[in-house]
Protein backbone atom coordinates (compact mmCIF):
# COMPACT_ATOMS: atom_id res chain seq x y z
CA UNK A 1 0.00 0.00 0.00
CA UNK A 2 1.29 3.29 -0.81
CA UNK A 3 0.64 6.85 -0.43
CA UNK A 4 -0.20 10.15 -2.50
CA UNK A 5 3.14 12.48 -2.24
CA UNK A 6 3.67 15.06 -0.24
CA UNK A 7 5.66 18.26 -0.43
CA UNK A 8 6.84 19.60 2.80
CA UNK A 9 7.91 23.50 2.83
CA UNK A 10 10.90 25.55 4.34
CA UNK A 11 13.48 22.74 3.83
CA UNK A 12 16.67 24.21 3.43
CA UNK A 13 19.82 22.53 3.27
CA UNK A 14 20.27 23.00 6.62
CA UNK A 15 17.25 21.19 7.63
CA UNK A 16 17.94 18.45 4.78
CA UNK A 17 20.97 17.76 6.07
CA UNK A 18 19.34 17.46 9.91
CA UNK A 19 16.57 15.35 8.74
CA UNK A 20 18.98 12.58 7.36
CA UNK A 21 21.39 12.88 10.23
CA UNK A 22 17.79 11.62 12.15
CA UNK A 23 17.19 9.06 9.50
CA UNK A 24 20.69 7.53 9.58
CA UNK A 25 20.50 7.36 13.17
CA UNK A 26 17.38 5.56 13.21
CA UNK A 27 18.89 2.85 11.35
CA UNK A 28 17.36 4.22 7.52
CA UNK A 29 19.91 4.43 4.84
CA UNK A 30 19.37 7.49 3.05
CA UNK A 31 21.12 7.85 -0.26
CA UNK A 32 23.69 10.31 -0.95
CA UNK A 33 22.37 13.58 -3.64
CA UNK A 34 18.98 15.39 -3.77
CA UNK A 35 16.76 12.32 -4.83
CA UNK A 36 16.85 8.86 -4.47
CA UNK A 37 14.88 5.85 -2.13
CA UNK A 38 14.84 4.88 1.84
CA UNK A 39 13.87 2.09 3.47
CA UNK A 40 13.61 0.82 7.12
CA UNK A 41 11.29 -0.47 9.76
CA UNK A 42 8.89 -1.71 7.07
CA UNK A 43 8.53 2.01 5.06
CA UNK A 44 9.63 2.09 1.71
CA UNK A 45 9.46 5.60 -0.21
CA UNK A 46 10.87 8.03 -2.54
CA UNK A 47 12.14 11.75 -1.90
CA UNK A 48 13.19 14.28 -3.91
CA UNK A 49 15.03 17.43 -2.27
CA UNK A 50 14.78 20.78 -4.56
CA UNK A 51 17.40 23.15 -2.79
CA UNK A 52 16.13 26.18 -4.64
CA UNK A 53 12.48 26.70 -3.52
CA UNK A 54 13.47 24.61 -0.44
CA UNK A 55 10.86 21.96 -1.10
CA UNK A 56 10.70 18.38 -0.19
CA UNK A 57 8.56 15.72 -1.71
CA UNK A 58 7.98 12.20 -0.74
CA UNK A 59 5.96 9.18 -1.83
CA UNK A 60 5.52 6.68 0.45
CA UNK A 61 5.52 3.41 -1.54
CA UNK A 62 5.20 0.65 1.22
CA UNK A 63 3.74 0.64 4.80
CA UNK A 64 3.17 -1.83 7.28
CA UNK A 65 -0.04 -2.62 7.59
CA UNK A 66 -0.41 -0.90 10.99
CA UNK A 67 1.00 2.18 9.92
CA UNK A 68 -1.61 4.78 8.23
CA UNK A 69 -0.65 7.20 5.37
CA UNK A 70 -1.61 10.17 8.04
CA UNK A 71 0.71 8.74 10.74
CA UNK A 72 3.85 8.45 8.81
CA UNK A 73 3.78 12.00 6.77
CA UNK A 74 2.98 13.70 10.15
CA UNK A 75 6.19 11.73 12.00
CA UNK A 76 7.74 13.12 8.83
CA UNK A 77 6.56 16.18 9.46
CA UNK A 78 7.45 16.36 13.29
CA UNK A 79 11.13 15.51 12.57
CA UNK A 80 10.86 18.05 9.68
CA UNK A 81 9.90 20.78 12.27
CA UNK A 82 12.61 19.25 15.02
CA UNK A 83 14.82 20.18 12.41
CA UNK A 84 13.81 24.27 11.86
CA UNK A 85 11.45 23.27 8.94
CA UNK A 86 8.27 24.70 8.68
Amino acid sequence: MGCNKVIYHGVTSGVFECLKKKLENAGIHVPSGHSGQISGHGVTAKFSWDEGAATLSITITELPWYVSCGMATGRIHDQIQQCGGE
